[in-house]
């Protein structure tokens, strides 16, 4: 959640300026209104109508979220999904006692999960909905730390530091979650053209006080897949050799929702013994509006119980296992609507058209001329792309820059150590971006080049305003 800042004096002193008097009210001759202040609350209330037009307007300003290309986010439901929620809204998902229904469908969303997921004994695997990915990666990370824990009281607390190890391209929740928790963060750095943590460099940072390895099914940096079963693989080995039982975890925040309908073949999940958890976010490819996430324990041995808490104040004898506590059930019931509403065969023909609206735009923004392509879309539908080697006239930033005067959210970035060096455009394609809105976008790109190629050079826009992307 970013951080604000209080108002200034400055802010704080309201000036009004006048409203037209048609502006939120029916009546045109009641007078000109103020506008109430943005940084203090007003001294009395104003009517439904105006205080609507007053947010509305402001939030005309934000980017049409149709067109964001950063966002791996659903920006599109069905309206019977819309109406779903509506009715579900008031619905607090943790009083499970008060709303059963609503937390059978989160049960029958974990089962369904577990088995899409091949889990050993689907009934045995443990799960919940979370907020999104982030607080599912925190309970993970949770859970292995106190694992590991438990395997080593003689030696925690003491001397035994815990870590974690991850690629440099992990989503920034890691992070936090290493910060928080006091976990030391092993990252593999990028290497060349390897954009991602690989078997090899994951085995070589673990030791006695590794409480796991996370591997990314989708690197938000480029669309690829982590090599799950290489680096479980690896960790066989080091068991071997080591005696280390080192557990893996798979961030699949977007990939767990696209591999098992159109990468069946790539072994990832449960299937592995090694793979003890699995997250995904079901605002992503589970096709949601925000935010809802999933966390699976492939049994409760994954979980500890000591982590699990009973509460009975609401009526009923409840575990819980989250961070929040209050939050609404429409995203729940919205999720068991759409595993409803598409079933396998659905998630199959959905996910396989935006890969394909994905594999169309690369290829096509590759035939330009002007881009090198880093990843094609095939396995997220998603794909990184830079200025090929002899384009001088412009950068990365200029084209995201000049993109979103035309309405395009196209994030620009840099890449982290030690490719610090290399910048790319990274497009997102999303249930409801079609390839009739592709073709626009490659249009006002094709237009947009035929000015840039005759800049005198990059625009040299600093790093520290370069869009954002970790979402």
């Amino acid at each position: 959640m970013t951080l604000h800042k209080g108002a200034s004096a400055s802010d704080r002193k309201h000036i009004g300026h006048p409203v037209n008097p048609f502006y939120g009210e029916a009546d045109p001759v009641a007078g000109m209104e103020s506008a109430p202040p943005r940084h203090t609350l007003p001294d009395g209330p104003v009517s439904p109508r105006t205080a609507y037009q007053f947010v509305h307007d402001e939030l005309m300003l934000d980017g049409n979220s149709r067109l964001n290309l950063a966002t791996f986010v659903t920006t599109w439901m069905e309206p019977q999904a819309g109406v779903l929620m509506a009715e579900c809204r008031d619905k607090n998902m943790i009083d499970k006692d008060e709303y059963p229904r609503t937390a059978e469908l989160e049960k029958r969303c974990v089962a369904m999960l577990a088995d899409l997921w091949h889990a050993p004994v689907p009934s045995e695997a443990v799960g919940c909905s979370t907020t999104g990915s982030s607080e599912a990666c925190m309970l993970a990370g949770m859970a292995l730390k106190r694992r590991w824990m438990q395997r080593n009281k003689d030696r925690y607390p003491g001397q035994a530091r815990p870590n974690l190890v991850m690629g440099a391209n992990v989503q920034v929740c890691w992070e936090k979650f290493c910060n928080f928790w006091e976990v030391e963060a092993r990252t593999v750095p990028m290497e060349g053209d390897r954009f991602h943590l690989d078997a090899d460099s994951a085995a070589a940072l673990c030791d006695e006080n590794t409480i796991g390895v996370v591997a990314i099914l989708g690197s938000t940096f480029d669309g690829s897949y982590e090599p799950v079963d290489e680096i479980c693989a690896a960790l066989d080995e080091v068991q071997k050799q080591k005696g280390w039982d080192i557990p893996v975890h798979v961030d699949g925040a977007s990939g767990a929702m696209i591999a098992p309908f159109l990468d069946p073949d790539v072994v990832w999940d449960f299937r592995l013994p090694r793979v003890a958890s699995i997250n995904t976010s079901g605002h992503k490819y589970g096709l949601v509006y925000p935010g809802v996430g999933w966390a699976l324990w492939r049994n409760t041995e994954a979980l500890p119980e000591e982590l699990v808490f009973r509460v009975n104040y609401l009526g009923g004898d409840m575990p819980t296992f989250a961070l929040n506590f209050s939050r609404p059930g429409a995203q729940v019931a919205a999720q068991y609507y759409t595993f409803l509403r598409l079933g396998r065969a659905g998630f199959r023909a959905v996910q396989q058209a935006t890969r394909d609206v994905a594999r169309s735009m690369a290829e096509r923004i590759g035939a330009l001329g002007d881009f090198r392509l880093l990843t094609q879309g095939d396995q997220l539908p998603v794909f990184a792309f830079t200025t090929a080697d002899h384009v001088t006239a412009f950068d990365v930033f200029d084209v995201s820059r000049r993109m979103k005067e035309r309405g395009w959210l196209l994030p620009a970035y840099t890449f982290p150590p030690k490719r610090e060096d290399l910048s790319v455009l990274r497009v997102v394609c999303r249930n409801g971006f079609s390839l009739d809105l592709a073709d626009l976008f490659i249009a006002d790109l094709e237009e947009l080049l035929t000015e840039l190629r005759q800049q005198p050079g990059p625009m040299q826009r600093p790093e520290n305003v370069a869009t954002a992307f970790h979402h």
